[in-house]
């Protein structure tokens, strides 16, 4: 199966600083891959590359065998690459469903507003925000507004769907809810992959992974495999974590 998305010795530089260094990844149709790394890995840069936010500065994006390596964000977005945000902002000045019809407008293709509205309905009930589809954005809790992040992102119409941190700052029973969305988003067809920090998350969602450290990529394989890594450990994971997961492995 020919890959969805594949990065070709990817780096991105701010100055003196890379922040990306020679990033060679694929990942296929169907795929949740999981993007994990400490703070400062340059894991969000790596998507802002994907995203045309930051073009890259060395090597080529492909999005389903077309490259992508120079287009703008809206671009992308309409080809197909959709993603949420860490820091999630609404436009507050808008109600829930405005902010979705808008991504569905201006990202998403839609043919006019009454169409971008009909959408963003859909998308609203899909995340179990269909009754405050009129309630300002700016009254959501951080629970709702991530659900509306991902509302907005799937009004994309994205064949690739990059999740940056969206159980951030959320309660354990919030993260369930939001596992249990995320696997409908993946049942739908929509190729995921996902920065995130919790590894419950990463080992309950990803098939694969891969590891970000000081912007080069140390790590692939399944969760476990990458658990077991020496490198992951002493870069990320630390070695009590990796003993408990062991032994949790082993019982």
């Amino acid at each position: 199966m020919n890959p969805l998305l594949e990065l070709r010795g990817v780096s991105r530089r701010f100055g003196g600083l890379t922040a990306v260094s020679n990033v060679t990844l694929t990942v296929r149709p169907g795929e949740i891959v999981g993007l994990i790394g400490p703070n400062g890995a340059g894991k969000t840069t790596l998507v802002n590359v994907m995203t045309g936010v930051h073009p890259a500065t060395a090597g080529s994006v492909l999005f389903n065998g077309r490259d992508v390596t120079r287009l703008a964000p809206w671009q992308a977005a309409r080809a197909g690459i959709g993603r949420t945000f860490q820091i999630v902002q609404p436009f507050p000045e808008l109600t829930v469903v405005e902010n979705v019809a808008a991504a569905a407008l201006f990202a998403g293709g839609a043919a006019s507003i009454r169409e971008a509205r009909a959408l963003a309905v859909e998308h609203l009930e899909f995340v179990g925000l269909g009754e405050l589809a009129q309630r300002s954005a700016s009254a959501l809790t951080l629970a709702m507004r991530k659900r509306l992040e991902l509302a907005k992102g799937l009004a994309m119409r994205p064949r690739l769907l990059l999740l940056d941190e969206v159980n951030a700052g959320l309660n354990s029973s919030e993260i369930n809810q939001a596992l249990e969305l995320i696997q409908a988003v993946a049942a739908r067809g929509v190729t995921i992959l996902i920065i995130e920090h919790l590894m419950k998350v990463v080992t309950t969602l990803c098939s694969r992974v891969v590891v970000l450290h000081h912007g080069e990529l140390i790590a692939e394989g399944t969760p476990l495999t990458v658990m077991r890594d020496p490198k992951v450990v002493q870069a990320y994971l630390g070695k009590r974590y990796a003993e408990n997961t062991a032994g949790a492995v082993h019982d």
